[in-house]
């Protein structure tokens, strides 16, 4: 129902990840008693309820990455007038790489009140479930598709010393660990967390070179990796750097361009990446 001092809300509700016990008191509560609710899949959300035995009384209306732009003045001008607005994902906790950030940046601008509804987290989930360090991490999300920018996103975060929690689709793991590999080397320790809370709930901890060969035959289920961050003594070294270099000159850049690119990038000098390139191209050709 509105509220009976016109102020309206919108509540950011996080929803179960995978078991539906997760389903917080607080979520049920504001389901139940929302006057709008905008989710990412009306048709998810209308199965979680069913499931949760809600009855919904509220209009449903879809928000996701692809409408969300045009309705963010909707859900705005309906909080001002009094309502409150429930948006939910489809798992988990709305803007983190998922619907939602564009609408609170929007919102709080607009002077609405925004709130939340805690539970679930896929990323916080995973990264106390995986063995590696949890008192300082980065949450990198998805990385991109095409090879040239997964590998950046990876270079730059080459001395990042914090543990390190990706989203990745089953069907491109074994890309990820690829790219991971070169980025980090073959021992750097890392986690793969799949299905989390349900039934079929795995995570495998080992090394990047080692879970690669575990994902060679396919893996299913939602992803979560985590990798270990940089060992602090740990920095760029020449050796790290010559596959790069092999890769941009592989896509086409002329060797001194590359050379000087990946020197600059990683802070080394030109001169000893270019001579230790030479030297590795001399021992190649023998």
């Amino acid at each position: 129902m509105q509220n009976s001092d016109n102020e309206g809300v919108i509540v950011l509700g996080a929803t179960p990840i995978g078991n539906l016990s997760d389903a917080s008191p607080r979520l049920r509560e504001i389901m139940a008693s929302a006057d709008i609710i905008a989710a990412e899949d009306t048709r998810n959300f209308h199965h979680l309820a069913h499931a949760l035995g809600i009855k919904i009384t509220a209009r449903v209306m879809s928000l996701h990455e692809h409408n969300e732009a045009h309705k963010l003045s909707d859900v705005i001008d309906l909080a001002a007038e009094g309502a409150t607005v429930l948006v939910v994902s489809d798992a988990g906790m709305p803007a983190v790489s998922d619907p939602g950030y564009p609408l609170v940046a929007a919102a709080l601008s607009a002077g609405i009140r925004v709130t939340a509804v805690p539970g679930p987290s896929a990323v916080l989930t995973a990264l106390a479930l995986s063995g590696l360090p949890t008192g300082r991490f980065t949450f990198e999300g998805f990385l991109p598709r095409k090879a040239g920018e997964r590998r950046k996103r990876l270079d730059s975060l080459l001395a990042e010393d914090r543990t390190m929690v990706f989203f990745e689709a089953p069907h491109r793991l074994s890309d990820f660990l690829d790219a991971a590999i070169e980025a980090f080397g073959q021992d750097r320790q890392a986690a793969v967390a799949r299905e989390l809370t349900k039934k079929f709930e795995e995570v495998r901890r080992d090394s990047l070179a080692n879970l690669r060969a575990w994902a060679e035959d396919g893996v299913r289920g939602e992803i979560v990796v985590v990798v270990h961050g940089a060992p602090e003594a740990e920095a760029a070294s020449i050796e790290d750097l010559l596959p790069k270099v092999a890769a941009l000159v592989e896509e086409g850049m002329r060797m001194k361009q590359a050379v000087a690119e990946v020197a600059e990038k990683f802070g080394v000098q030109k001169r000893e990446l270019y001579e230790a390139v030479l030297a590795a191209r001399h021992e190649a050709g023998k």
